[in-house]
C-alpha cells in the first residue's frame, strides 16, 4: 500500500471511530419514572420456536403471504443463533420495509433484533436499535432503565448504567432493589445476562446516584 493509500486508509479509520465515539454520546434524557408497558417489547413468535419443524412451518407463511414480517423476523432471529448474521440482517430489513417506520411493529423489529445483536456480542448496535425502539413511545416504557443500563454496563459506560438503573428502583423500589428478584421480573433474560445486571445493582446499592 502507497504512502498516499495509508493516508487515506487512516483518515477513514480515524473519521469512523470519530462517528462512533460520537454517537456513544447520544443518549436521552433520564425521566423519573418509567412504568409504561409497551407492546412492542416482546419477542416475536410466528410459530412456537419450540417445534421441531419451526423453520419449515416459517418458510411456508412466508410462501403463504400470511404473518409474513412476523414469520420473517422469526427467521431472523433464528439466523442470528445459527451464526449467519449476514442472512439474518438481510431477514429483518426485509421485515423492515413490510411495515410503516414508525409503527409499533417496526419497533417490536427492532426492539427484537437488538436482542439477537447484542447476544451476538454487538452490545453498541444492540444499544443503537433498543434507542431506536424506544422513539415514538406514549409513556416511558417500562422496559427501557435495565435494558439499557445492561447495554451501558457492558459497554463499560458504568456511570450512565448506574444513572439508567437508578431509574428502574425509582419507579418500583420494591422490586429493583434486590437482584433476588431478577428470575421473575427478567424471565426473558438469560443468566449472564441477569449475573450482569446483579453486577449494576450491587454497584447501585454501593452508592445510589442522587435525583435528579
Amino acid at each position: 500500500m502507497g504512502v498516499t493509500r495509508r493516508i487515506v486508509a487512516s483518515a477513514v479509520v480515524l473519521a469512523g471511530l470519530m462517528f462512533s465515539n460520537a454517537q456513544a454520546q447520544s443518549l436521552p434524557g433520564i425521566n423519573e419514572f418509567y412504568f409504561d408497558d409497551d407492546v412492542a417489547a416482546k419477542p416475536i413468535h410466528a410459530v412456537a420456536p419450540q417445534q421441531a419443524d419451526a423453520v419449515d412451518q416459517l418458510m411456508k407463511l412466508r410462501e403463504r403471504g400470511r404473518k409474513g414480517t412476523e414469520a420473517t423476523a422469526q427467521l431472523a432471529s433464528i439466523a442470528y443463533a445459527d451464526g449467519r448474521a449476514e442472512l439474518a440482517a438481510k431477514l429483518y430489513q426485509e421485515a423492515l420495509a413490510s411495515v410503516s417506520e414508525n409503527s409499533v411493529q417496526a419497533r417490536s423489529l427492532r426492539w427484537n433484533q437488538g436482542w439477537d445483536l447484542y447476544r451476538q456480542g454487538d452490545t453498541e448496535a444492540a444499544l443503537g436499535l433498543w434507542l431506536k425502539a424506544s422513539e415514538g413511545t406514549r409513556g416511558n416504557p417500562s422496559w427501557l432503565p435495565q435494558t439499557l443500563a445492561l447495554a451501558l454496563w457492558k459497554l463499560g459506560r458504568k456511570d450512565e448504567a448506574l444513572a439508567w438503573y437508578a431509574a428502574a428502583v425509582r419507579t418500583e423500589p420494591q422490586q429493583w432493589n434486590d437482584a433476588a428478584n431478577f428470575p421473575q421480573l427478567l424471565p426473558l433474560w438469560n443468566d449472564g445476562e441477569r449475573a450482569l445486571l446483579t453486577e449494576v445493582q450491587q454497584a447501585w446499592a454501593a452508592n445510589p446516584p442522587a435525583w435528579p
